[in-house]
């Protein structure tokens, strides 16, 4: 029997997301016929290390956020030889950079939001942009410390009180019209669905994560040339920063003049959540992928450099 550990909680802002993910797919697994040992990841790394001895077969990565999903644990990974899901660790980095993931788009011909790295002192000294704009850490995932910036909000020193995500913030053009997001399985994409927060004026983390927070209409009413455009960008994004296994593309489309409108990619995101209300699962079940199915399928696509 196939003997797979699962890494969860971690130690970012989204500890409480990478809980419930890792909590779902503990149960998935087992309901596959693998042998499974959750691990709850600390601050402690020998302890994890200790916690992967003898080796696993395979490494299920639930992790989100910083020392999850941006290099740190895959190089431990690769470094101990053990096969892991989900992206490697160059993928995983450039992937966590919002900047360096928008270079590489921009090189593949991919539509993203202009937007520019600013200092949190530019930030309060002046609108780096004109209104409205959006104003978000580099390194971080699941909308944590998004701001929306709109005509006649004065909330530039109040954010920047507040700031905790480093030197640097990136900025970029407020894309108005709807949210939508495509997952995808190597070189396949399953579907593309519109969120609509139910509270507030964009997916925040509350959206995302809080039960009713959002609506999720798949596949999304979108004109046909769009969700083919969507499906395709989601798939070359996945290719041009070196992804594999499942990961989850974000958009807004800007249809405030009409169909077909403006289609602008945000970002991928390479440990997709795999919460009760995460988009990943409800996508794959849209296609006839059960949870417990596309939880082995990931292990079955464990890799490593090691």
């Amino acid at each position: 029997m196939t003997r797979v550990v699962v890494l969860y909680g971690g130690i970012s802002a989204e500890r409480e997301v990478s809980l419930s993910s890792g909590i779902q797919v503990v149960a998935a697994l087992r309901e596959a016929g693998f042998e499974v040992d959750p691990v709850d990841v600390g601050r402690d790394l020998g302890a994890v290390i200790a916690a992967l001895t003898p080796k696993p077969d395979v490494v299920f990565n639930a992790l989100h956020g910083r020392f999850g999903e941006d290099g740190a644990i895959q190089g431990v990974l690769d470094w101990l030889g053990i096969p892991y899901t989900h992206s490697g660790v160059r993928a995983s980095a450039v992937a966590m950079d919002k900047q360096a993931a928008k270079a590489l788009f921009v090189s593949a011909g991919l539509p993203v939001a202009p937007g520019r790295v600013v200092s949190i002192q530019e930030l309060e000294a002046a609108d780096p942009l004109p209104m409205p704009y959006v104003v978000k850490p580099v390194n971080e995932g699941s909308s944590v410390g998004v701001e929306v910036i709109r005509c006649g909000d004065n909330r530039r020193a109040e954010i920047v009180r507040r700031w905790s995500f480093g030197p640097m913030a990136l900025v970029e053009e407020f894309i108005p019209g709807r949210e939508l997001t495509v997952g995808v399985l190597d070189d396949r994409a399953l579907a593309v669905t519109e969120i609509r927060a139910v509270a507030g004026t964009f997916y925040d983390y509350e959206s995302k994560y809080a039960d009713g927070g959002s609506r999720h209409i798949i596949p999304a009413s979108v004109h046909p040339d769009v969700y083919a455009q969507a499906m395709d960008v989601a798939v070359a994004a996945h290719r041009a920063l070196g992804c594999r296994g499942a990961t989850r593309c974000d958009f807004r489309y800007d249809d405030t003049a009409g169909e077909p409108g403006r289609l602008v990619l945000l970002e991928i995101n390479t440990q997709p959540g795999l919460t009760p209300t995460s988009l990943l699962p409800e996508q794959a079940a849209h296609r006839g992928i059960s949870f417990p199915q596309l939880c082995a399928w990931m292990v079955e696509n464990a890799a490593c450099r090691g």
